[in-house]
């Protein structure tokens, strides 16, 4: 199994910036696709970037308008989501998720059946 750990969040004012660190440890070698999704309080969990874990190749929810960029360091097995320009319906907790393997299972990137392992969670809130 992979464990995946958050850190990062806080508390800042709209117009700020925030870095999330997610960090993967366990099989690790097994990570094929890692995300960030983000829950606010009465809503759903909803898909906010993801990464490719050896390509790099990313992508990212309409919401996010080059506001927020996802990267990772594979040596660290450690991805980062780096937040500016923040909003206060940016606020909510902030989870990264990992798929494990390259298996197909039909579920998108962009959806939370899509990943295996899951971390705590992140709370990040912005005042206005």
């Amino acid at each position: 199994q992979v464990q995946l750990v958050e850190s990062g969040g806080g508390l800042v004012q709209a117009g700020g910036s925030l870095r999330l660190s997610c960090a993967a440890s366990g099989r690790t070698w097994s990570i094929y696709h890692m995300g960030w999704f983000r829950q606010a309080p009465g809503k759903e969990r909803e898909f906010v970037t993801a990464i490719a874990w050896t390509s790099g190749s990313t992508t990212y929810a309409d919401f996010v308008k080059s506001r927020f960029t996802i990267s990772r360091d594979n040596a660290k097995n450690t991805m980062y989501l780096q937040m500016n320009s923040l909003k206060p319906e940016d606020t909510a907790v902030y989870h990264c998720a990992a798929k494990l393997g390259n298996k197909y299972t039909g579920y998108p990137v962009g959806t939370p059946n899509y990943y295996d392992a899951w971390g705590q969670g992140s709370q990040v809130t912005v005042s206005s």
